[in-house]
């Protein structure tokens, strides 16, 4: 008799958790996997695949502007969020279907319940069935935050809601700066909704590089975004007409909708992860180590319940170093550094490696390529958006240590460019690529001298 139920217990049925189990599986192994929600996680569910439809509805509004500078003439279009909502549901219903085939094609058992954790090696559904594993991985992803000591709060929408309103309000507030905040205003502002976005800080998506955050927020201003930036919600009320957003610099923003997006928690509540001894950080998310194994040998974690970098393809990527080391003898360690990020914003962001505020924290000569330009659609269009591209490099050894991008086809571009830095490629590498004319990314190999040197 086996010494236990199965060889791999995964809690959680995203991304992660799903690559996980099918390799797993497809190594040997015997695999349950639990999921008390739909199976695809946030990313396929209620983030990155509706939110990016979404995007691309939001974006033909102003692409029948352009038609006229080509040519075309177009009777008045007319948009119906319904059917929106509709199409994006049954899209999504395709992908639950599929992640649901391609997990059990490989072997691993799908259940559709809650699980928690009794002890490093059992584990609890929620009808009361016990479980024993050899392994527990943990791969439950993470929740929209609101702040409780915020007034008004339940009057509030988060990402979740918004891919189910009923009807578009005609003025939306959102509360934040990150991805989630300057997506979903880009959204709701090209679907014609008043927006206004409000944040404390008083640049957009810290973290990122500097020319990236202004060049944004100026960019959104002019599509008609109003940014309240140094300022935050003191109480939210209701009245006659809609919604109020006092704020605390002394501001009152009517609104229809009030979308709250600023953050995420880890999805640890309630998991039995502090009775089994499994160590969380102070933000409650699971300490893992390289190999995503936790304090407890048996238990180990991917994806955003660890809060190392959230984006779903390291979630994918960690499932299955995860399941190649343990199952299938190879042991797989996932390299966290120079990973590629995409703001689907209006204009959208492709980023990958250092900013230049990083690069001149870690090394003592860095040089700036710069390009800020219109491109050639915009000349006809008569559209007033620029693209901004931006190379960091080592000043020293010549090697890119980052790039940047600000406009249109921004992460198509990025995903490639990714490939060059994480290889190592250095400037005069770039400058020896032939360019590809006409188009934007040629700029990435025609920039010959530096805008900045920077020595110390």
């Amino acid at each position: 008799m086996a010494e236990f139920d199965v060889d791999l217990f995964v809690i959680g049925a995203g991304s992660g958790g799903v690559r996980a189990g099918r390799i797993a599986a497809q190594h040997g192994a015997r695999v349950m996997v639990a999921e008390e929600d739909r199976v695809g996680g946030t990313c396929v569910i209620r983030g990155c695949v509706p939110k990016k439809l979404f995007v691309y509805a939001s974006r033909f509004a102003e692409d029948f502007e352009d038609a006229a500078g080509f040519g075309w003439t177009v009777a008045p279009p007319s948009f119906d969020w319904p059917t929106l909502v509709a199409a994006k549901d049954r899209q999504i219903d395709t992908l639950n279907a599929a992640y649901i085939r391609n997990l059990e094609r490989s072997g691993a058992k799908l259940v559709a319940a809650r699980a928690t954790i009794e002890d490093p090696h059992t584990v609890r559904l929620a009808d009361g069935t016990i479980v024993t594993a050899k392994y527990i991985l943990v791969a439950t992803g993470s929740t929209a935050f609101v702040d409780p000591a915020l007034e008004g709060r339940e009057l509030v929408i988060t990402s979740n809601e918004a891919f189910h309103l009923q009807s578009l309000p005609e003025k939306i507030v959102i509360i934040g700066g990150g991805y989630i905040a300057v997506e979903f205003a880009g959204i709701f502002n090209g679907l014609g909704v008043e927006t206004t976005l409000i944040h404390r800080g008083d640049k957009l998506l810290r973290g990122f590089d500097d020319d990236l955050r202004h060049g944004l927020a100026e960019a959104l201003e002019k599509k008609g975004i109003r940014l309240v930036l140094g300022d935050s919600p003191a109480r939210i009320e209701k009245g006659e007409g809609g919604l109020l957003v006092h704020t605390m610099a002394g501001l009152a923003i009517p609104a229809g909708q009030v979308m709250v997006a600023t953050g995420r928690r880890p999805n640890t509540s309630g998991l039995g992860l502090e009775q089994a001894g499994v160590q969380l950080d102070g933000a409650g998310a699971i300490t893992v180590d390289e190999r995503s194994q936790s304090n407890v040998p048996s238990i180990y974690a991917v994806g955003d319940v660890t809060n190392r970098i959230n984006l779903t393809p390291v979630a994918i990527r960690e499932g299955h170093a995860f399941a190649d080391t343990i199952f299938g003898n190879r042991d797989v360690v996932v390299d966290h550094l120079g990973v590629p990020k995409a703001v689907f914003s209006q204009p959208e962001i492709g980023t990958v490696g250092l900013s230049e505020e990083e690069a001149l924290a870690e090394f003592t000569s860095v040089d700036i390529f710069k390009t800020s330009f219109k491109s050639l659609k915009n000349g006809l269009s008569g559209r007033d958006e620029r693209m901004l591209m931006k190379l960091v490099v080592d000043g020293d050894s010549g090697r890119v240590l980052g790039c940047h991008i600000l406009g249109h086809d921004a992460a198509e571009m990025i995903q490639l460019v990714a490939i060059a830095i994480k290889l190592g490629a250095t400037k005069a590498q770039f400058d020896a690529t032939m360019a590809l004319h006409p188009t934007a990314a040629e700029e990435l190999v025609t920039m010959r001298e530096p805008s900045i040197r920077h020595r110390r």
